[in-house]
Protein backbone atom coordinates (compact mmCIF):
# COMPACT_ATOMS: atom_id res chain seq x y z
CA UNK A 1 0.00 0.00 0.00
CA UNK A 2 2.83 2.41 0.66
CA UNK A 3 4.71 1.71 -2.60
CA UNK A 4 2.39 3.79 -4.83
CA UNK A 5 2.68 6.72 -2.41
CA UNK A 6 6.45 6.56 -2.38
CA UNK A 7 6.52 6.26 -6.17
CA UNK A 8 4.34 9.35 -6.41
CA UNK A 9 6.71 11.30 -4.18
CA UNK A 10 9.69 10.23 -6.26
CA UNK A 11 7.98 11.11 -9.54
CA UNK A 12 7.06 14.54 -8.21
CA UNK A 13 10.66 15.08 -7.15
CA UNK A 14 12.07 14.03 -10.52
CA UNK A 15 9.64 16.23 -12.44
CA UNK A 16 10.03 19.41 -10.38
CA UNK A 17 12.15 22.26 -11.80
CA UNK A 18 14.97 23.96 -9.92
CA UNK A 19 15.13 27.62 -9.08
CA UNK A 20 17.24 29.49 -11.62
CA UNK A 21 20.60 30.45 -10.05
CA UNK A 22 23.52 32.52 -11.29
CA UNK A 23 26.10 30.24 -9.83
CA UNK A 24 26.83 26.68 -10.94
CA UNK A 25 27.90 25.97 -7.36
CA UNK A 26 24.50 27.10 -6.09
CA UNK A 27 22.79 24.85 -8.63
CA UNK A 28 24.82 21.85 -7.48
CA UNK A 29 24.08 22.72 -3.86
CA UNK A 30 20.35 22.82 -4.51
CA UNK A 31 20.45 19.59 -6.50
CA UNK A 32 22.20 17.90 -3.59
CA UNK A 33 19.64 19.29 -1.18
CA UNK A 34 16.75 18.13 -3.33
CA UNK A 35 18.21 14.64 -3.45
CA UNK A 36 18.60 14.72 0.32
CA UNK A 37 15.04 15.93 0.90
CA UNK A 38 13.59 13.35 -1.50
CA UNK A 39 15.57 10.55 0.15
CA UNK A 40 14.54 11.76 3.61
CA UNK A 41 10.88 11.81 2.57
CA UNK A 42 11.03 8.31 1.13
CA UNK A 43 13.07 6.76 3.95
CA UNK A 44 11.40 8.65 6.77
CA UNK A 45 7.87 8.15 5.55
CA UNK A 46 8.44 4.53 4.59
CA UNK A 47 10.00 3.80 7.97
CA UNK A 48 7.19 5.56 9.79
CA UNK A 49 4.54 3.56 7.94
CA UNK A 50 6.30 0.27 8.70
CA UNK A 51 6.64 1.22 12.37
CA UNK A 52 3.02 2.33 12.53
CA UNK A 53 1.84 -0.93 10.97
CA UNK A 54 3.94 -3.08 13.27
CA UNK A 55 3.07 -1.19 16.46
CA UNK A 56 -0.63 -0.60 15.77
CA UNK A 57 -2.35 -2.38 12.88
CA UNK A 58 -0.48 -5.67 13.27
CA UNK A 59 -2.18 -6.28 16.61
CA UNK A 60 -5.72 -5.88 15.29
CA UNK A 61 -7.71 -8.19 12.99
CA UNK A 62 -7.63 -7.43 9.27
CA UNK A 63 -10.42 -7.57 6.71
CA UNK A 64 -11.14 -6.75 3.09
CA UNK A 65 -11.12 -3.06 2.23
CA UNK A 66 -14.24 -1.32 3.54
CA UNK A 67 -15.53 2.11 4.58
CA UNK A 68 -17.32 3.35 7.66
CA UNK A 69 -18.96 6.62 8.69
CA UNK A 70 -17.45 8.13 11.84
CA UNK A 71 -18.53 11.74 11.26
CA UNK A 72 -20.67 11.73 14.40
CA UNK A 73 -17.97 10.43 16.73
CA UNK A 74 -15.90 12.32 19.31
CA UNK A 75 -17.68 15.63 18.65
CA UNK A 76 -15.50 15.87 15.50
CA UNK A 77 -12.37 16.60 17.55
CA UNK A 78 -10.68 13.73 15.70
CA UNK A 79 -11.57 15.35 12.36
CA UNK A 80 -10.05 18.62 13.52
CA UNK A 81 -6.93 16.62 14.37
CA UNK A 82 -6.75 15.29 10.82
CA UNK A 83 -7.03 18.82 9.44
CA UNK A 84 -4.23 20.00 11.75
CA UNK A 85 -1.94 17.04 11.00
CA UNK A 86 -2.24 17.45 7.23
CA UNK A 87 -1.59 21.19 7.55
CA UNK A 88 1.53 20.72 9.69
CA UNK A 89 2.92 18.00 7.42
CA UNK A 90 2.30 20.18 4.36
CA UNK A 91 3.99 23.18 6.01
CA UNK A 92 7.04 21.14 7.01
CA UNK A 93 7.38 19.50 3.60
CA UNK A 94 7.10 22.81 1.73
CA UNK A 95 9.71 24.37 4.04
CA UNK A 96 12.13 21.54 3.24
CA UNK A 97 11.60 21.95 -0.51
CA UNK A 98 12.16 25.70 -0.17
CA UNK A 99 15.48 25.01 1.56
CA UNK A 100 16.29 22.64 -1.31
CA UNK A 101 15.83 25.46 -3.83
CA UNK A 102 12.60 24.39 -5.50
CA UNK A 103 10.71 27.16 -7.26
CA UNK A 104 7.76 28.74 -5.47
CA UNK A 105 4.82 27.22 -7.33
CA UNK A 106 6.26 23.70 -7.35
CA UNK A 107 7.06 23.66 -3.64
CA UNK A 108 3.60 25.03 -2.78
CA UNK A 109 1.83 22.22 -4.64
CA UNK A 110 4.27 19.38 -3.98
CA UNK A 111 4.90 20.29 -0.36
CA UNK A 112 1.31 21.37 0.18
CA UNK A 113 -0.20 18.12 -1.04
CA UNK A 114 2.25 16.03 0.99
CA UNK A 115 0.13 16.23 4.13
CA UNK A 116 -2.96 14.88 2.40
CA UNK A 117 -0.91 12.12 0.72
CA UNK A 118 0.73 11.05 3.97
CA UNK A 119 -2.54 11.01 5.89
CA UNK A 120 -4.42 9.21 3.13
CA UNK A 121 -1.93 6.33 3.25
CA UNK A 122 -2.94 5.84 6.89
CA UNK A 123 -6.59 5.85 5.81
CA UNK A 124 -5.80 2.96 3.46
CA UNK A 125 -4.41 0.97 6.40
CA UNK A 126 -7.61 1.78 8.30
CA UNK A 127 -9.62 0.50 5.34
CA UNK A 128 -8.10 -2.96 5.76
CA UNK A 129 -8.57 -3.03 9.53
CA UNK A 130 -11.62 -4.93 10.81
CA UNK A 131 -12.06 -2.54 13.74
CA UNK A 132 -12.05 0.61 11.59
CA UNK A 133 -12.38 1.36 7.88
CA UNK A 134 -11.75 4.00 5.26
CA UNK A 135 -13.32 7.22 6.51
CA UNK A 136 -14.47 9.76 3.93
CA UNK A 137 -14.67 12.30 6.76
CA UNK A 138 -10.99 11.78 7.56
CA UNK A 139 -10.07 11.94 3.88
CA UNK A 140 -12.00 15.18 3.44
CA UNK A 141 -10.40 16.90 6.43
CA UNK A 142 -6.96 15.75 5.25
CA UNK A 143 -7.61 17.61 1.99
CA UNK A 144 -8.86 20.65 3.91
CA UNK A 145 -5.68 20.73 5.98
CA UNK A 146 -3.44 20.69 2.92
CA UNK A 147 -5.78 23.13 1.20
CA UNK A 148 -5.47 25.58 4.10
CA UNK A 149 -1.72 25.72 3.55
CA UNK A 150 -1.86 25.88 -0.25
CA UNK A 151 -4.59 28.55 -0.39
CA UNK A 152 -2.69 30.94 1.89
CA UNK A 153 0.55 30.53 -0.03
CA UNK A 154 -1.17 31.19 -3.36
CA UNK A 155 -3.17 34.14 -2.03
CA UNK A 156 -0.66 35.84 0.29
CA UNK A 157 2.70 34.10 -0.29
CA UNK A 158 2.79 33.45 3.47
CA UNK A 159 0.84 31.81 6.29
CA UNK A 160 -1.23 34.44 8.05
CA UNK A 161 -3.38 31.83 9.80
CA UNK A 162 -1.43 29.01 11.45
CA UNK A 163 -3.15 25.88 12.68
CA UNK A 164 -1.86 24.93 16.14
CA UNK A 165 -2.30 22.38 18.90
CA UNK A 166 -2.30 22.28 22.69
CA UNK A 167 -2.86 19.51 25.21
CA UNK A 168 -3.36 19.09 28.93
CA UNK A 169 -3.72 15.69 30.58
CA UNK A 170 -7.09 15.11 32.19
CA UNK A 171 -7.16 13.55 35.65
CA UNK A 172 -10.43 12.69 37.34
CA UNK A 173 -11.43 12.30 40.96
CA UNK A 174 -13.69 9.44 39.86
CA UNK A 175 -11.68 6.20 39.60
CA UNK A 176 -14.01 4.74 36.97
CA UNK A 177 -13.33 7.68 34.64
CA UNK A 178 -9.57 7.35 35.08
CA UNK A 179 -9.85 3.62 34.38
CA UNK A 180 -11.99 4.20 31.29
CA UNK A 181 -9.51 6.83 30.03
CA UNK A 182 -6.64 4.38 30.50
CA UNK A 183 -8.53 1.80 28.43
CA UNK A 184 -9.43 4.20 25.63
CA UNK A 185 -6.45 6.52 25.45
CA UNK A 186 -3.53 4.70 27.10
CA UNK A 187 -1.64 5.44 30.28
CA UNK A 188 1.51 7.21 29.05
CA UNK A 189 1.66 10.95 28.53
CA UNK A 190 2.53 10.63 24.83
CA UNK A 191 -0.35 8.20 24.23
CA UNK A 192 -2.77 10.51 25.96
CA UNK A 193 -1.57 13.48 23.94
CA UNK A 194 -2.27 11.62 20.69
CA UNK A 195 -5.52 9.91 21.67
CA UNK A 196 -7.32 11.71 24.51
CA UNK A 197 -9.76 14.06 22.82
CA UNK A 198 -10.82 15.47 26.18
CA UNK A 199 -7.43 17.13 26.63
CA UNK A 200 -6.78 18.28 23.05
CA UNK A 201 -7.44 21.77 21.72
CA UNK A 202 -6.95 22.81 18.09
CA UNK A 203 -6.41 26.46 17.21
CA UNK A 204 -6.57 28.79 14.24
CA UNK A 205 -3.97 31.42 15.13
CA UNK A 206 -4.53 34.62 13.13
CA UNK A 207 -1.69 37.11 12.80
CA UNK A 208 -3.18 40.58 13.20
CA UNK A 209 -0.71 42.93 11.50
CA UNK A 210 -1.51 41.96 7.87
CA UNK A 211 -5.23 42.58 8.46
CA UNK A 212 -4.80 45.85 10.41
CA UNK A 213 -1.95 47.51 8.57
CA UNK A 214 -2.61 51.01 9.93
CA UNK A 215 -2.63 49.88 13.56
CA UNK A 216 1.18 49.38 13.76
CA UNK A 217 0.79 46.12 15.65
CA UNK A 218 3.79 43.87 16.38
CA UNK A 219 4.33 41.45 13.49
CA UNK A 220 4.32 38.46 15.88
CA UNK A 221 1.02 39.28 17.65
CA UNK A 222 -1.82 36.87 16.93
CA UNK A 223 -5.23 35.94 18.29
CA UNK A 224 -6.27 32.30 18.38
CA UNK A 225 -9.67 30.67 18.15
CA UNK A 226 -9.65 27.19 19.68
CA UNK A 227 -11.92 24.15 19.58
CA UNK A 228 -12.10 21.14 21.87
CA UNK A 229 -14.56 18.96 23.76
CA UNK A 230 -15.07 17.34 27.14
CA UNK A 231 -16.93 14.39 28.64
CA UNK A 232 -15.99 12.01 25.80
CA UNK A 233 -15.69 8.44 27.09
CA UNK A 234 -16.76 6.72 23.90
CA UNK A 235 -17.01 7.52 20.22
CA UNK A 236 -20.74 8.30 20.10
CA UNK A 237 -21.89 7.98 23.73
CA UNK A 238 -20.56 7.22 27.17
CA UNK A 239 -21.57 3.58 27.34
CA UNK A 240 -19.63 0.40 26.56
CA UNK A 241 -20.43 -3.31 26.40
CA UNK A 242 -18.29 -6.43 26.32
CA UNK A 243 -18.31 -9.19 23.67
CA UNK A 244 -21.29 -10.83 25.37
CA UNK A 245 -23.30 -7.62 25.19
CA UNK A 246 -23.17 -6.86 28.92
CA UNK A 247 -22.75 -3.20 29.91
CA UNK A 248 -19.32 -2.66 31.44
CA UNK A 249 -19.31 1.16 31.49
CA UNK A 250 -22.29 3.51 31.67
CA UNK A 251 -21.76 7.20 32.36
CA UNK A 252 -24.52 8.72 30.28
CA UNK A 253 -24.97 11.15 33.16
CA UNK A 254 -21.83 13.00 31.99
CA UNK A 255 -22.55 15.64 29.35
CA UNK A 256 -20.56 15.49 26.12
CA UNK A 257 -19.92 19.14 25.31
CA UNK A 258 -18.08 21.24 22.73
CA UNK A 259 -15.77 23.98 23.95
CA UNK A 260 -14.59 27.13 22.20
CA UNK A 261 -11.68 29.34 23.20
CA UNK A 262 -10.29 32.80 22.45
CA UNK A 263 -6.72 33.61 23.43
CA UNK A 264 -3.71 35.77 22.45
CA UNK A 265 -0.83 34.00 20.72
CA UNK A 266 2.62 34.42 19.20
CA UNK A 267 3.60 33.80 15.58
CA UNK A 268 7.17 32.66 16.13
CA UNK A 269 7.97 32.86 12.42
CA UNK A 270 7.78 36.66 12.66
CA UNK A 271 10.51 36.95 15.29
CA UNK A 272 13.73 37.65 13.39
CA UNK A 273 16.98 35.94 14.30
CA UNK A 274 20.23 35.12 12.53
CA UNK A 275 20.81 31.93 14.52
CA UNK A 276 19.82 28.82 12.58
CA UNK A 277 19.21 26.74 15.71
CA UNK A 278 16.83 29.39 17.04
CA UNK A 279 14.95 29.51 13.73
CA UNK A 280 14.52 25.73 13.86
CA UNK A 281 13.23 26.04 17.43
CA UNK A 282 10.78 28.78 16.41
CA UNK A 283 9.51 26.62 13.54
CA UNK A 284 8.85 23.79 16.01
CA UNK A 285 7.17 26.10 18.52
CA UNK A 286 4.86 27.49 15.84
CA UNK A 287 3.06 24.14 15.64
CA UNK A 288 1.81 24.65 19.21
CA UNK A 289 -0.35 27.26 20.88
CA UNK A 290 1.55 29.48 23.31
CA UNK A 291 0.24 29.06 26.88
CA UNK A 292 -1.77 32.16 27.79
CA UNK A 293 -4.99 33.38 29.42
CA UNK A 294 -8.13 32.46 27.49
CA UNK A 295 -11.86 32.97 27.29
CA UNK A 296 -13.79 29.70 27.23
CA UNK A 297 -17.34 29.24 25.91
CA UNK A 298 -19.26 26.05 26.63
CA UNK A 299 -22.87 25.12 27.46
CA UNK A 300 -23.94 28.71 26.85
CA UNK A 301 -21.53 30.19 29.41
CA UNK A 302 -18.28 32.15 29.23
CA UNK A 303 -15.39 31.53 31.61
CA UNK A 304 -12.09 33.34 32.11
CA UNK A 305 -9.12 30.97 32.30
CA UNK A 306 -6.01 32.63 33.80
CA UNK A 307 -3.75 30.11 32.06
CA UNK A 308 -4.63 27.59 29.37
CA UNK A 309 -2.71 25.16 27.20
Amino acid sequence: MQRPVLALLLSLFLSCPLVAQDSLLQQKTFRSRQTLVAAANVAGYGGTMVALYRSWYLHYPRSSFHTFNDMHEWKQVDKTGHLYSAYIQSSASAALWKWAGMNRRSRIWIGGLSGAVYQTAIEILDGYSADWGWSWGDFGTNLLGSGAYIAQELAWDEQRIHLKFSFHRKNYLDHTLDQRSDQLFGTGWSERMLKDYNGQTYWASIRLAPFFKDAHLPAWLAVSVGYGAEGLFGGRDNIATNAAGAVIFDRRDIARVRQWYLSPDIDWSQIKTNKKAVRVLFTFLNAFKFPAPALSYSKGKWRVLPFYF
